[in-house]
C-alpha cells in the first residue's frame, strides 16, 4: 500500500492542475470580453465639427443635442456651424472640419478633391419661393421667377400683385440652397442684381421677408412659417407628398460629407441621424424628408428615375 502513495499523489496533483487549468481558460475569455466591451464604450470620445449648409443646420443641430444626451456617447462633443453648402465642402475637403454639411453633390461645387468624400444622405429638403404675405401672390410660373430673379420684373403689379417694388433677398455664391433654386426652380445661375439683399442665414433670410415690403427669396420648408408666404411654383404646392412622388421639382439631397470612411465617433454621431429615432421624428418634425420616403431618385446631373 505504501508503494502506492507516490503514484495517488502524483495522480491527483494532475488531476488538480488540469482543473485550474480549465478553470482559468474558461474564465478568462469571459472576462476579457466583458472588459473589453466596456472599454470599447467608455473610449468612444471625440470633437465632431459639422460645417456648411444652413439648410441642414437645425437637423443636424438637434440631433447633436440629443446624441450627446445618450450615455455611450457622452464622451463625444457635436459642435455645428453654418456658412453655407461651399464652406462645409471646402472645410471638410481641407481637413479643417469633420464633417461638410451641403444641399448639393459634391461634385457640383468642389474643383478637385470630390472624389475623397464619401457621402452620407440623411434627408431630402424641399425648397420654396417666399414672399412678404402683403405682395398679394400666392403662385408664380418658372418665367415669371426667371424674369424676377434676372430683373425683368421689378414689381408685383406687373405679376397681379400689389403695386409694391419687388425686393430680391438672395444667398453668397457659396450657398447649396441657392445652387439648388437656381437649378431646379429657374434652370439657369443668375447675376447679384443693384439692390437686392444677399444674406447666408435661412434664420436672416426669413426674417429679411418677413419685415421687408416687397421682399422675395427662398427657404426650405423647415424654415418656412406664417410669417412669409410660400409661393406655389406653376400651380404645385411644396410639401412633402408632391415632393416624393416627383410632382414638385425644387428639392435636393441633404448631405453629409466626411473626407474618407469616417472616424469611429464621427460614424457613431452619422449612425445615429439615420437611426429610426432621428428619421422618424427629428426628420419629419422639422420639415424634411426621410429619403425613404422618396419614389424618385435624383443624380448629381439632375437625372430623375423612379
Amino acid at each position: 500500500m505504501l508503494k502506492k502513495w507516490p503514484f495517488i499523489l502524483m495522480t491527483l496533483t494532475m488531476v488538480f492542475a488540469l482543473a485550474a487549468c480549465g478553470s482559468g481558460n474558461n474564465a478568462a475569455p469571459q472576462g476579457d470580453a466583458a472588459t473589453g466591451t466596456d472599454n470599447k464604450a467608455a473610449e468612444l470620445t471625440g470633437n465632431i465639427l459639422a460645417v456648411g449648409s444652413t439648410a441642414l443646420q437645425p437637423l443636424v443641430e438637434q440631433a447633436g443635442q440629443k446624441f450627446m444626451a445618450v450615455d455611450k456617447y457622452k464622451g463625444i462633443a457635436v459642435q455645428v456651424q453654418g456658412g453655407g453648402s461651399g464652406t462645409g465642402l471646402t472645410q471638410v475637403s481641407g481637413g479643417q472640419a469633420d464633417i461638410g454639411n451641403s444641399d448639393v453633390f459634391a461634385k457640383e461645387k468642389l474643383e478637385s478633391g470630390a472624389d475623397e468624400l464619401v457621402d452620407h444622405q440623411v434627408a431630402v429638403v424641399a425648397m420654396s419661393a417666399v414672399a412678404n404675405p402683403k405682395v398679394g401672390v400666392t403662385d408664380l410660373k418658372k418665367d415669371q421667377l426667371v424674369q424676377i430673379f434676372t430683373g425683368k420684373i421689378t414689381n408685383w403689379k406687373e405679376i397681379g400683385g400689389a403695386d409694391q417694388k419687388i425686393v430680391i433677398v438672395n444667398r453668397p455664391s457659396s450657398s447649396g440652397t441657392r445652387a439648388t433654386f437656381e437649378k431646379y426652380a429657374l434652370g439657369q445661375k443668375t447675376e447679384d442684381l443693384p439692390g437686392s439683399i444677399q444674406e447666408d442665414s435661412s434664420g436672416t433670410v426669413k426674417k429679411l421677408i418677413a419685415e421687408t415690403p416687397g421682399a422675395i427669396g427662398y427657404l426650405a420648408l423647415s424654415y418656412i412659417d406664417n410669417t412669409v408666404t410660400a409661393l406655389k411654383y406653376d400651380g404645385v404646392e411644396a410639401n412633402v407628398e408632391n415632393v416624393e412622388q416627383g410632382k414638385y421639382p425644387v428639392w435636393a439631397y441633404e448631405h453629409m460629407y466626411t473626407k474618407g470612411e469616417p472616424k469611429e465617433h464621427v460614424k457613431a454621431f452619422l449612425d445615429y441621424i439615420l437611426s429610426d429615432e432621428i428619421q422618424k421624428t427629428d426628420v419629419v418634425d422639422l420639415g424634411y424628408i426621410p429619403v425613404s420616403g422618396m419614389q424618385v431618385k435624383r443624380d448629381a446631373d439632375g437625372n430623375i428615375t423612379k
